[in-house]
């Protein structure tokens, strides 16, 4: 055989070779890649919250009698003093010594209510101007001392009829308490009525504030002054708030799965301008993000690129088209991006969701 025959020969056999070779060679793996880059940074707890009128007041009736049918709207406009509905008392009749003597009993009982009731709201007042009590505890207060003297004027009207002095009495005023907007009229119609029974709700509500629930583990982590974005509430743009208290006592509440979680109430003010949210009204949802922290400029990945193997943080780093796996330390974590401290530098190309078919030194091009 002749010299050029062999080298044809050759030639042919190692592009045989070549070929089998290529033919048995994996494909690359599709994957997707994002860029390692410096950017703002925030760390957030997300939670849905309400909005409510700051200052709720309930609106009783004083005496127990025939109430005449509310002829204001939710929405309407009241002032301080304003009349809004009138309430006809029960009829007096005289009473025998010894139903006589059980009143002058009650209306001691009822006087001694009355004292400690308003002491207590005397007590409290300072303290939930300085954000030191709920303001459900408050209105607990204030709502018992309205109800004891409701109480202590029925118990002195029956002392009266003992007595005789009291025959037909006039028709008595319910007017408001402040100015500001009727929020909810809890009865209506005209008909027979309890002393202490609500029967109106008033308030401002442009001076709203919001109210989360957040885990009580989330809580500890939260401190008045604490930056809020306010997003889902039906406007274009986010809102700003800031945290005003954080409740001292948590609550049992069931989750949607059927878990018991320990909650915790953390109240908000608005602070952006009033006519970005005047739309907004009394109990309408809003999604809170608690801003526990944030920086400008921090080198950072997406969540999704890093995982725990051996107790190390590690990710895959695109390399020409080869995937290369390399530890890294890792920082604070937002909601979507993880800051790297250690181990890639800004521009490199990482493996976002790895899966099974990517390993140390795979071939890889992008999908």
């Amino acid at each position: 055989m002749s010299a050029r025959k062999r080298i044809v020969l050759i030639l042919v056999a190692l592009a045989v070779i070549a070929l089998l070779w290529w033919c048995f060679q994996p494909e690359p793996v599709p994957v997707s890649v994002a860029a390692v880059q410096r950017g703002h940074l925030q760390v957030t707890i997300q939670q849905e919250g309400m909005t409510r009128v700051r200052e709720r007041y309930i609106v009783t009736a004083p005496v127990t009698g025939s109430l005449e049918r509310i002829t204001l709207d939710e929405g309407e406009p009241v002032k301080r003093g304003q009349v809004l509905v009138h309430v006809n008392p029960a009829q007096s009749h005289p009473l025998d010594p010894r139903t006589r003597a059980q009143a002058e009993a009650q209306v001691a009982e009822a006087e001694a209510a009355y004292d400690f009731a308003q002491a207590e709201l005397k007590r409290l007042t300072p303290l939930y101007e300085r954000d030191d009590i709920s303001r459900s505890d408050f209105d607990q207060a204030r709502t018992a001392a309205e109800r004891a003297r409701a109480g202590l004027a029925a118990a002195r009207a029956v002392l009266s009829a003992a007595e005789g002095r009291v025959r037909d009495a006039g028709r008595v005023p319910v007017t408001a308490p402040v100015d500001g907007r009727v929020l909810t009229i809890e009865r209506e119609s005209a008909g027979p009525v309890a002393a202490g029974t609500p029967l109106l709700a008033i308030g401002d509500p442009q001076a709203l504030e919001v109210a989360v629930d957040v885990l009580s583990t989330d809580a500890v982590s939260i401190a008045p002054g604490m930056r809020v974005w306010l997003d889902r509430w039906g406007g274009p743009e986010l809102l700003e708030a800031r945290v005003r208290r954080i409740e001292p006592a948590a609550f049992t509440k069931v989750s949607a799965l059927g878990v018991e979680e320990q909650r915790v109430w953390v109240i908000l003010d608005i602070v952006s301008p009033l006519e970005q949210w005047q739309n907004l009204g009394d109990g309408y949802r809003v999604e809170a993000s608690f801003v526990l922290w944030e920086a400008a400029d921090v080198l950072q990945v997406p969540g999704s690129a890093v995982f725990r193997e051996q107790g190390q943080w590690v990710v895959f780093v695109v390399e020409g088209d080869i995937a290369r796996k390399r530890q890294v330390e890792i920082g604070r974590r937002g909601g979507l991006n993880v800051q790297i401290l250690k181990g890639l530098a800004e521009g490199e190309q990482v493996i976002t969701h790895p899966d099974d078919a990517i390993a140390d030194g795979v071939a890889v091009v992008l999908r």
